[in-house]
């Protein structure tokens, strides 16, 4: 008797959105990538492709002052080329305990990704070119702005 592949193989098709917000849930910058595509790899493109954020008088920053993560981006090469690039890490190191009050902050990236799954068509990949599944992302992202914005207020 054959069993089915195991659901958390690594071989198994699909798509994978890799993304970086601020601590109000504003989608930075999004990545689609394969299933099998290793997550720490990607961090260092998702920091390098946040755009400038104006806010404060002065020139605006292109990289945030840190950086929080999961277990998943716990390496030490990603944590000085983070470091080389002036972003603090708060990352868990695997095999201890999680740091303090960062299931909080982890919960802003996941109401994100909820908000992200919310929009239909983003959800199911049914193209099979990536463009315009990338612009369907950027468009849900963009309604993920203009719903924060509009909640915030004028």
């Amino acid at each position: 008797m054959r069993s089915a592949p195991s659901p958390v193989d690594r071989r198994k098709a699909g798509g994978e959105y890799h993304l970086i917000c601020d601590g109000r849930g504003t989608p930075l910058k999004v990545i689609v990538t394969a299933a099998n595509v290793n997550d720490v790899t990607l961090n260092l493109a998702l920091v390098d492709g946040v755009p400038p954020v104006a806010g404060r008088a002065g020139r605006p920053r292109r990289r945030p002052e840190t950086l929080l993560g999961d277990k998943v981006y716990d390496s030490n090469p990603n944590r000085e080329e983070l470091r080389k690039r002036k972003v603090l890490p708060v990352i868990s190191r695997k095999g201890c305990p999680n740091i303090k009050g960062l299931g909080k902050l982890h919960y802003i990236v996941e109401q994100t990704f909820a908000v992200l799954h919310h929009v239909k068509r983003p959800a199911v990949r049914r193209e099979r070119r990536t463009e315009p599944h990338n612009a369907f992302i950027s468009l849900a992202c963009s309604l993920i702005c203009y719903r924060l914005k509009r909640a915030a207020g004028p």
